[in-house]
This record gives C-alpha cells, structure tokens and sequence, in this order.
C-alpha cells in the first residue's frame, strides 16, 4: 500500500527580491514523501512549490487540498490520475518527484544521466532582481566575477529610463558575445506601450525578453512576436493552460520565438513534456526554469532538464537565494550547475 504525508517548509530570501508583482521576503512550499508500506524505509519526496501572486491553484485552502491528496494517494500516483490534478500543477510535480524517487530507491535520483553520475554540467543564466541602480550593478558585477556568460535581469518594476541606462553601461563593457543578456518585464509594459519599449531595448543586443505585457492578452501579444525587434519568450502566458489542444492553439495563435517552462506552473514533467513537443513541431524554441523552489524541487528539474538536451542556458541558478535552503550536492561553478554526487 502506497502512503503519503506532507510538511510545511517555509523559505526566507536572503535579500528581498523584487518583481514586477511586488517584493518578495518568503515564500512556501509542501514536502511530500510517499513511501510503500511494505518496504518503509525507503522514502520518495517531492515539493510542491508555490508563489502566491503566480501559482494557478493558490487559496487560502491549498493546505487542505494537499492534506486530502495525502490521505488518498493511491487516487492519485497514476497517469489518470495525474491528470485529474491539472488544476495544481505544483501537486503534479510533488507527486511525479517522489514517485520517481520512490523508484529509484530514496536517494534523489529522478533521472539518472552523466548529470547525476560524471558531474557533466548544465549552463545556466545568472539571475538579477529589480532595485535601485547600485543594487542591480552591484549583482551583476558579483555574476560576471562568478563566471556567468549569460545574466537576466527583472524589469519593469523601476523607472525605464535607468534600466535603459542600466543595459548600456553592461553593453559599454561587454559586447553580445561576450555576455548574453536576457531581460524579464513580467508583464510589466502596457500594450500600447510596449513595442515602443522593445525598440528602445533592441539597442542593447538583448538575447529575448520575456513576457513584455500581461498574460491573457491574445491578440496583442501576437501582434507584439510578429512586429517584435527581438526574441519575445513566453512565461506566464502558459500557466494554467492544461488540456493539449489549448496549449496547441496558443501556440499557433501567438507564435512566439521562445517559451520558458516552469514545471511547478505548468503541470510537472507531463506537462512540460507536452509544450516541449508542440513547440518543436512549431519550430519554437524554448528552455526551463525553476520556479523559487527549495533545492528538492530545484534538484528535480535540473535532472530532468539535462535529459532534454537543449544547449541554451536554463534558468536553473535559484538555489542560492534562500537562508534555510534545504541540503544539496548542487553548486554553481563559472555559471553551470553541477550536481555533486559524492
């Protein structure tokens, strides 16, 4: 008989990380382990991740849903039964993580590959949150000394014109090939406004921007990847679009250059498997990020990330934000994540 629990784990950010959605100081996530009762010792865990201005299935009872879905686990290990919880796609992943680490004998292995056996790294961006202008130059001066060739910063939270200024004291000192830089509005611009914005941004050689308006907005996010100076990357415009054929006609409808997949947000690793297909049959590019989860979560997605192959930097570099992370053999060395196994 397959049995579940759960535990609360609540992370404090070492500095408080602002987004276009407000500041950040905490967040929550659920641990769940799901044991056989017939070989209790060994453990699978899985964390179900939430931002509660983002995550599709937050409210005020999420906790009661997780406890519910703990009690009847059994309901809920199949791929049907999967897919009933496509309302909550951080319990998908919860689940599917500690399924896989149940399977593989309770030792954080999901998927195993030469990420997990040979050290063999997986390139990441590194992250900068929105601040004053001392503030984001002094993350991006401690990122490039960390070996970093590619840095995205958050904006649309400051004035415009010193994030402008921002970009073109990076671009003074290091070309596009020396740094790429990626750059993340969260929504940030109106749509009126916002092509006028792209063009002043494409003076810096920006790899992509992701998500320049509000998610929902259909119409004119299509018009805005079909006018675009530069890479528009989806991001939260694919939270909570569940079933294929609607994740399909977003796809077709929009056509975006890239879409940026966050398992915790988007149905766990079926999910992610899904819009990495339709994107490819739509010749899409796309990459993975993490989603502020705990180094569970982080060491989950890494693993799976690196099996898909994809040479692009992901954004995988969150492990390092919080004061009471939970253990992990994952590091950050010269701008790759490396899992050591030892």
């Amino acid at each position: 008989m397959i049995k579940a629990s759960w535990k609360k784990l609540t992370l404090d950010f070492k500095i408080p990380s602002g987004t276009s959605r407000g500041i950040l100081t905490q967040k929550d996530s659920w641990i769940i382990s799901i044991w056989n009762t017939n070989n209790s010792s060994i453990i699978g865990i899985g964390e179900a991740s939430i931002i509660k201005t983002l995550s599709p299935e937050w409210d005020d009872n999420f906790e009661t849903k997780v406890n519910t879905i703990c009690e009847t686990i059994e309901k809920h290990i199949t791929s049907e039964g999967l897919k009933k919880l496509s309302q909550y796609p951080s319990l998908q992943l919860a689940i599917e993580t500690a399924l896989l680490d149940l399977k593989n004998g309770g030792k954080s292995i999901l998927f195993p590959s030469d990420f997990v056996s040979k050290q063999s790294p997986i390139p990441i961006n590194g992250l900068i949150w929105m601040g004053d202008k001392a503030f984001m130059k002094t993350q991006i001066e401690t990122k490039l000394k960390e070996g970093f060739k590619c840095i995205k910063l958050k904006i649309g939270a400051i004035d415009f014109e010193t994030e402008l200024q921002i970009l073109k004291d990076i671009r003074s000192n290091y070309s596009a090939t020396d740094i790429e830089l990626r750059v993340d509005a969260n929504g940030a611009f109106t749509p009126s406004e916002a092509l006028d914005k792209l063009n002043e941004l494409s003076k810096f050689d920006l790899h992509s921007i992701e998500q320049p308006i509000k998610a929902g907005q259909i119409n004119e996010m299509a018009r805005l990847c079909s006018n675009t100076p530069f890479p528009i990357a989806l991001d939260e415009e694919l939270i909570g679009v569940s079933k294929l054929e609607n994740k399909r006609d977003l796809l077709t409808q929009i056509n975006p250059q890239y879409i940026i997949l966050k398992p915790s947000l988007i149905g766990g690793f079926k999910g992610t498997d899904e819009w990495i297909k339709l994107a490819e049959q739509q010749n899409i590019k796309w990459w993975i990020t993490s989603a502020l989860e705990s180094n569970i979560g982080l060491n989950a997605i890494a693993q799976y990330t690196f099996i898909q192959n994809n040479p692009l930097p992901q954004g995988l570099g969150t492990g390092g934000l919080f004061t009471n992370n939970t253990p992990c053999n994952l590091n950050v060395i010269n701008g790759e994540l490396i899992l050591n196994s030892k």
